[in-house]
């Protein structure tokens, strides 16, 4: 074996040190030097330690605490909860999914047959897509700890310390046995050849790459993005299993509805119109609006106003819902909520006079007043 003296030296720095994370650290990169080498028992068997606990480390009174920022002392990772609110995908997205937490609870099977993967999964797409809640969802159901690292937040203006950063949460979390999140990540995986970017934050991609490297590959290493486009393309190869987190689609949008505003009662008619007429909103939005509908019926003691749910839908946009309240409607209001019915929900002229309260022939009055402008 032909290993970097180097290398057994710092192992044997971390190991007097009672150093358990560095000797974790060190021991993942001469595993990954012995398969390189061909020698794949001596690589599965070094693994295999690693894996576990280390034990007499922590009789000798080391303790892991949080990594720290150097300047400010506050922690580079937060230990977040497994979440209590359902995550509800589509059909793509769903069998993705399923398939890398099957490949996560499976990573010593696959080990010993010589086909496991790197544990990476990557989340793109526009916020209000519950890429943090389903990063949580994925560590609930690996039943491990679940750490998230907001990159956007590790940058420092003192030259270097955004890489020392960077590095410390990759040699935090290999000892825990966790789920790493690194939410924000095109906050430091800018595209490395950014003509606009000074070479520190060239650096810092650099070791954002070594850090993804140097894990082993029981590591589950969850990243997300809301502008994949700033990615570096070494930072998509990092992760073999990616998942583009779209807006909902109308079967999960009528499952939102149901689950945030009408729970476990029986479906109601309405909640057809209401998936259609939401098209464009993301499950936080319609959330949000759920949310408040049962706050104002619980407090004034009412159903929730079908027509009050509808008009905040009609008055949000992507990313900014419009939180409904009480007031009677007015006569714009009516006119508004008419005309989206009718366009976007595509409901009835009857079903739009029941909703909205005004006659069938003032529904027609609207719709032709919208028309000619």
């Amino acid at each position: 074996m032909q290993v970097d003296k180097a290398l057994i030296t710092t192992l044997i720095e971390a190991a007097m040190s009672a150093d358990y994370t560095g000797v974790r650290r060190i021991g993942g990169q001469i595993a990954k030097r012995l398969a390189e080498q061909n020698d794949i028992e001596g690589a599965k068997a070094l693994q295999s330690l690693l894996r576990k606990r280390g034990v007499p480390l922590q009789a000798s009174g080391y303790a892991e605490a949080l990594p720290r920022d150097a300047g400010s002392r506050l922690p580079l990772v937060e230990e977040g909860e497994w979440p209590t609110t359902p995550i509800l995908l589509g059909n793509e997205a769903g069998h993705t999914i399923s398939q890398f937490i099957e490949d996560a609870q499976n990573i010593r099977l696959l080990t010993e047959k010589g086909v496991s993967a790197r544990l990476g999964l990557l989340l793109y797409g526009p916020p209000g897509t519950g890429k943090s809640l389903l990063a949580g969802h994925i560590a609930a159901s690996l039943k491990r700890p679940f750490y998230i690292a907001r990159l956007d937040s590790l940058i420092s203006s003192r030259l270097g310390e955004t890489a020392k950063n960077i590095r410390g949460i990759f040699e935090f979390v290999p000892a825990r046995n966790a789920v790493l999140f690194l939410d924000e990540m095109d906050a430091v995986a800018k595209l490395r050849d950014d003509r606009h970017e000074l070479g520190e934050l060239k650096r810092v991609v650099n070791t954002v790459l070594q850090g993804l490297d140097s894990l082993t590959d029981d590591v589950v290493t969850i990243g997300a993005t809301n502008h994949p486009h700033l990615l570096d393309p070494a930072i998509w190869r990092r992760f073999p299993y990616k998942v583009e987190m779209t807006l909902p689609d109308e079967d999960v949008r009528r499952s939102l509805w149901h689950h945030f505003l009408f729970q476990d009662s029986d479906t109601p008619e309405e909640i057809d119109l209401l998936a259609r007429a939401s098209n464009g909103l993301n499950g936080a939005d319609i959330e949000n609006i759920a949310l408040a509908a049962r706050r104002r019926s619980i407090l004034g003691n009412q159903k929730p106003s079908l027509a009050q749910i509808l008009l905040a839908v009609q008055s949000s946009r992507v990313g900014s819902p419009r939180l409904l309240d009480n007031r009677e409607l007015s006569t714009t209001d009516k006119k508004a909520l008419t005309v989206f019915l009718h366009e976007k929900g595509g409901a009835r002229v009857a079903d739009i006079a029941n909703i909205v309260g005004v006659s069938r022939q003032m529904v027609h009055r609207y719709l032709k007043e919208a028309e000619h402008g």
